[in-house]
């Protein structure tokens, strides 16, 4: 019987029987950590390996800044401070990516740090992400990134993989973020729960990277491992030249059983939105257009790209926010931010009335920019609305483009394109 991606990655990473349910030891490409639970991967290390060496290979290892940058409270600033000086003492000076770099899995990519075929664990649940590349990303706990930084290896139980072929032009005011919440809107917030996903069909072999990022984000709230999208001849000549080497792009081979194959058709597909508390609770956005919204973020792994920030600028080019909402952007890296500063679009979202923060996550933990007071109503292009995850306020999820027209109107509204 043939092998999955997922299958034929974590074969070239141990010796071991790799078949689905098989519980196998590989070794991990790149090791991180970001912010959050960094402190607590060096005090695992300290804790369980002390007067000795405690990283396995300092060249495959990173820290990354990311998810309250900067600190906005003593205990994330100390936090932040054990891992930095940690990673100061033990890792190559640019393996430490501070408050100003950027979300850590964004950084991975640009960096060429994780390329297609890679094997990548860190402390971010989004980690899986560097699935829009063809690479194995996996969030995991403090202790078990400790051990891998001791290590350079961890155990895994191989998952199952299911097949998802979506075929068809959206309208032109849908985007990738609308292809995705599709899917969540098919299968739900369990539909892929513990499988890796392979993405396949004329809908996704269009998306450009950051598209493909937007898919490949939201796999953790469908409840899938990975979402898997095989690189296309653009995405492996961007890996190849930030990355500067050549590497390995593994292919589903003809005869492999999936667990579940799903073909949809998105032909015409529309602005959706996800209702709170889910971000399966999908709509169009034309159904619940005219509620009213007091905030919007432009943000997150999710839609945090330079070409997502720019068409939100196209929109907002010449116009001004509705008085009653607070637009709020943060750009996903510092190459993304200095791309808007060289292009001119800071000052178009900053005369449209925006607010526009430091690279970082933005709005997914506590405490960033993002927030919601009680009662308040916020369109996010974030990937989770759960309550209180963001505050007491509601959060729908959205595209770059229903949130811009969205912080035109002051209303949930369609966006014309």
């Amino acid at each position: 019987m043939g092998k999955t991606i997922i299958e034929k990655i974590i074969a070239n990473h141990t010796t071991e029987d790799v078949a689905p349910g098989n519980i196998v030891w590989m070794e991990i490409d790149v090791r991180t950590a970001r912010d959050f639970g960094g402190a607590n991967v060096v005090k695992n290390l300290e804790k369980y390996y002390p007067n000795e060496s405690q990283i396995a290979d300092p060249r495959k290892t990173y820290f990354t800044f990311d998810c309250v940058v900067p600190a906005k409270t003593i205990g994330y600033a100390e936090n932040q401070h054990i891992a930095r000086v940690f990673a100061r003492e033990n890792l190559p000076r640019e393996h430490l990516y501070d408050v100003d770099a950027g979300v850590g899995s964004h950084i991975m990519i640009e960096e060429g740090i994780a390329v297609p075929g890679n094997t990548v664990v860190g402390t971010d649940s989004h980690l899986n992400i560097l699935g829009a590349i063809g690479s194995f990303g996996q969030g995991m706990g403090d202790q078990d990134i400790a051990f891998t930084f001791k290590t350079g290896r961890t155990w895994f139980e191989v998952p199952e993989s299911m097949n998802i072929t979506i075929e068809g032009n959206p309208k032109p005011n849908a985007f990738a973020k609308d292809v995705t919440l599709g899917v969540l809107q098919q299968i739900g917030s369990k539909g892929a729960l513990g499988k890796a996903i392979e993405f396949y069909g004329n809908t996704v072999e269009s998306l450009d990277l950051a598209e493909r990022i937007t898919l490949a984000s939201m796999v953790t709230e469908m409840g899938g491992i990975i979402g898997l999208i095989p690189p296309n001849d653009q995405v492996i000549k961007y890996c190849k030249e930030r990355s500067g080497n050549n590497f390995p792009v593994y292919k589903s081979d003809v005869d492999v059983e999936y667990t579940e194959t799903l073909n949809f058709d998105f032909s015409n597909l529309e602005p959706l939105i996800a209702l709170p508390p889910s971000p399966a609770n999908v709509k169009p956005v034309a159904e619940v257009a005219g509620i009213p919204v007091d905030s919007v973020v432009i943000a997150s792994c999710t839609n945090g790209r330079y070409e997502d920030i720019s068409l939100v600028a196209r929109i907002l080019k010449n116009k001004k926010i509705n008085p009653n909402v607070m637009l709020k952007i943060v750009p996903a890296t510092k190459e993304v931010y200095g791309q808007l500063l060289k292009n001119g679009l800071i000052t178009v979202l900053y005369e449209a009335g925006a607010i526009i923060t430091n690279p970082g996550c933005g709005g997914c933990a506590a405490g960033q920019i993002g927030m919601t007071g009680k009662g308040e109503v916020q369109v996010s292009t974030g990937n989770r609305n759960f309550a209180g995850k963001q505050g007491g306020g509601d959060t729908y999820l959205a595209s770059p483009a229903t949130a811009a027209a969205t912080a035109l109107a002051g209303e949930i509204s369609v966006p014309e394109i």
